[in-house]
């Protein structure tokens, strides 16, 4: 019996070996095996967003966020302290100094939260990169963006006015959602001219190397 068993034990014994090297292979060769897409880990902060979120493109997101808090800060800052502050110049600088702040504490930090991936709303900010001096390079942009619209504002009213005949009427007021969509645009004009000019400098030294 033990001489007729000795065969089977043998090959038991060489496909127990062969298991066992199987199973070492894998083990050794587990990073370089192809993952299917829906196994793969996911990005655990995306846990925390809505999958309809994700589906909206980005400069959807970007243009709603920006003329939101733009129309947001009219209608609580120029509307609500309009009474107590009378003086032009003043509201000038109250809203330029919050609507910079704004911009740096909120929007662009919620415009990085809604990125699916990382940099994709990079090119709607002027100062993408999250540094201390941004705060205050946001304040003094929101300087520049509020002498456009209010020079917009005039052009627009003097242009009505010439159309129709009329002299110092004021007939598009400053309202909060006019005035998010016109701080949104010049925005917009803005930050693209900066990306153009980045995009011309890149290419030169390029073609420089």
């Amino acid at each position: 019996m033990s001489k007729n068993d000795s065969p089977k034990k043998k090959d038991e014994a060489a496909s127990h070996y062969n298991l066992n090297t199987k199973a070492v292979d894998r083990l050794v060769n587990a990073d370089k095996m192809d993952i299917p897409a829906d196994k793969k880990l996911k990005d655990p902060a995306k846990q925390y967003r809505s999958g309809l979120l994700d589906r909206i493109p980005a400069w959807i997101k970007a243009l709603f966020v920006k003329f939101w808090f733009n129309g947001a800060i009219c209608y609580f800052i120029l509307w609500g302290l309009g009474t107590y502050i009378t003086d032009y110049l003043d509201m000038m600088v109250v809203i330029s100094v919050i609507l910079g702040m704004v911009t740096d504490i909120l929007t662009n930090n919620i415009l990085r939260f809604v990125e699916t991936v990382p940099g994709e709303n990079s090119k709607w900010m002027m100062f993408p990169k999250k540094k201390y001096w941004t705060f205050f390079a946001n304040i003094v942009y929101s300087f520049v963006l509020m002498l456009c619209v209010s020079w917009f504002y005039n052009v627009l009213n003097v242009l009505i006015n010439v159309i129709r005949g009329t002299e110092d009427l004021i007939t598009v007021g400053v309202e909060p959602i006019l005035f998010g969509i016109f701080v949104m645009g010049f925005d917009v004009l803005l930050v693209s001219m900066k990306n153009l000019f980045i995009t011309i400098v890149n290419d030169a030294k390029n073609k420089e190397k």
